[in-house]
């Protein structure tokens, strides 16, 4: 393979025609770490679309020691008309030496970006694009310190501090808070990488600078209580009021009707009982106002999100009940009434069907679910860990339902994160293996939230279980240790950025190392999060088995206090 001749002298980063920009010296130092200057390693012998590929060079200089190059470091390569920027992809020697001479080393770069002179401001700034490619024999340089911050540290954009690059541990790693949070992310990694510590230490930080948010947290694990201190609304089973007739009638239907060969019947049994419930309560209500007429239906349906009362539903289907003869199927009527009767009675479903009452109480249920005012408590962490399975995406569906239902009628005035953990349980990859209503109303959120404020955090171990199209709609991706060759490659093709070669070290990644891309960064990089203070660390429920086992663990008394928390579900967490 023949060796492009070495180019002149590297140019100096600064705008073509013009003096360097007053600006801080290439080597500056950064909480007392010097700063190594850029050096020379080689020169371009191959551009191809967003890829160059470089030989390198050796430095002659007596004694100097041998520039190492590693996957993923930033190298810019300077034109007469800008400094394009790129990340090393692969270090190869495809030529070994023979008979004691040197080896030809190559390096292949991902094109990113380039810093240019900004018209506006006359100063250097970069920008995500190539515009002017790099040609052979251009110099490739380590890029320094300085080159860093420039590319990782926007001006004049909001940014949040998370953690620090690899590349440069002085450097801080920040996203971009209006790209990240409007337009979607995913957290994704296996067990034990630091998902839920990334996750706290990102909303950690936009709770810092945004004392006005509104942050719902679908917290699964009970995870979460404490990691936000006195900033956070928590609501559990015990103190969560989401009452039935906030329900659409899918939604009330699985959780009301079965599954067998009786779901038709008693799907319509139940529609024309709830819209008579409906107006039965309207008519007690309307009596005393003379806006409309008892028995007047007229625009409501039974997914109007208005209030009715069971008693009403189970009054009409003994009415219905009363009125069949013998020879009539009465079995689908008779199990919807002991269905009702079983969950009204049911302390563990008492946050939804326990009411003796019923209030329009609408207004009081969204204020406190998405802090509307947030009285200084920004996030909302909703402890779902002992909510019974079977209702567990009901009650999924019906927040994911009303935050996007309140995003549209507030008219974008209202931005809001709702955060869903171990997304792939209710929004799953594969049709009938979750409950479609949730599927449903996530993915309109992801398709068409952003246009009304309303964006989505999505954090999952098995991203190749998660739904394709919630998937694609994720602008940023936060990408952590992940071991399984599916899931890696789920990733890739669902990934739109020029670095997806990093994707490739996802197995070698440590605790709470990730490869961030997307819109949400000022270009890929890979980063290590900020440690996560003791006192907002989220609940690790994993015990370690050497030290529990050295010692007496559990008494007889410890044993009957589970078992009547357990026998009491619904009336107290664990």
């Amino acid at each position: 393979m023949s060796v492009a001749v070495p180019p002149p002298a590297p140019q100096a980063d600064v705008a073509p025609g013009g003096p360097p920009e007053p600006e801080a010296p290439p080597f500056v130092e950064r909480r007392g770490v010097p700063a190594a200057p850029p050096r020379r390693i080689a020169h371009i012998v191959s551009v191809s679309g967003s890829q160059a590929i470089a030989v390198l060079e050796r430095d002659k200089t007596p004694g100097a020691e041998p520039t190492r190059v590693e996957i993923g470091q930033l190298v810019k390569m300077p034109t007469p008309a800008a400094t394009v920027v790129g990340l090393v992809s692969a270090v190869s020697a495809p030529s070994p030496a023979m008979g004691g001479g040197e080896d030809i080393g190559l390096i292949e770069i991902n094109l990113a970006g380039e810093v240019a002179l900004d018209p506006k401001d006359g100063r250097l700034s970069f920008r995500r694009g190539v515009a002017h490619l790099p040609t052979l024999g251009d110099a490739v340089l380590l890029a320094d310190r300085h080159d860093l911050t420039r590319v990782y540290t926007q001006p004049n954009v909001a940014t949040i501090e998370v953690g620090t690059l690899y590349q440069d541990p002085a450097v801080p790693a920040r996203f971009l808070t209006d790209d990240l949070l409007a337009k979607h992310f995913i957290v994704v990694g296996t067990t034990g990488c630091g998902k839920s510590c990334a996750l706290t230490a990102i909303l950690q930080r936009v709770l810092m600078q945004h004392d006005h948010a509104h942050i719902v947290v679908l917290d699964v694990h009970n995870e979460y209580p404490a990691a936000f201190g006195e900033r956070a609304e928590l609501i559990d089973p015990t103190n969560l009021h989401l009452p039935f007739w906030l329900l659409n009638f899918q939604e009330l239907a699985a959780a009301l009707t079965s599954g067998d060969a009786d779901h038709d019947a008693e799907v319509e049994i139940l529609s024309d009982a709830v819209l008579t419930a409906k107006r039965r309560y309207s008519d007690a209500s309307s009596s005393r106002q003379l806006a409309r007429r008892p028995g007047d239906l007229s625009g409501m349906t039974v997914d109007a999100p208005t209030p009715f009362r069971l008693s009403d539903v189970l009054s009409v289907i003994d009415e219905q009940l009363g009125k069949l003869e013998r020879t009539q199927k009465t079995m689908p009527y008779r199990r919807l009434k002991s269905r009702i009767e079983t969950l009204a009675s049911d302390q563990r479903y008492s946050f939804m069907f326990g009411s003796l009452t019923v209030q329009d109480t609408m207004t009081d249920i969204l204020g406190r679910l998405f802090r509307v005012p947030n009285d200084g408590r920004p996030i909302t962490v909703i402890d779902l860990s002992t909510v019974p399975p079977e209702i567990l995406d009901v009650v999924i569906s019906v927040i994911a339902r009303l935050a996007f239902d309140l995003a549209v009628w507030s008219k974008g005035g209202l931005p809001m994160l709702l955060v869903c953990e171990e997304a792939h349980r209710y929004a799953p990859a594969t049709t009938g293996k979750g409950f479609e209503p949730t599927r449903q109303a996530l993915s309109r959120i992801a398709k068409e939230g952003r246009k009304y404020g309303l964006s989505l955090a999505l954090v999952t171990q098995r991203p190749s279980e998660l739904d394709a199209t919630i998937l694609s709609q994720c602008s940023t991706a936060v990408a952590m240790r992940l071991s399984t060759e599916r899931d890696q490659q789920v990733m890739r093709a669902n990934t739109h950025d020029g670095a997806l070669d990093l994707l490739d070290f996802l197995p070698l990644l440590g605790d709470r190392e990730a490869i961030v891309l997307g819109q949400g960064v000022a270009m890929p990089m890979r980063i290590r999060f900020h440690d996560v203070t003791a006192k907002g660390l989220p609940r690790n429920v994993n015990t370690a088995f050497s030290d529990s086992w050295s010692r007496p663990n559990l008494d007889r008394a410890g044993l009957e206090a589970i078992v009547t928390r357990w026998r009491h579900a619904g009336r107290e967490r664990p």
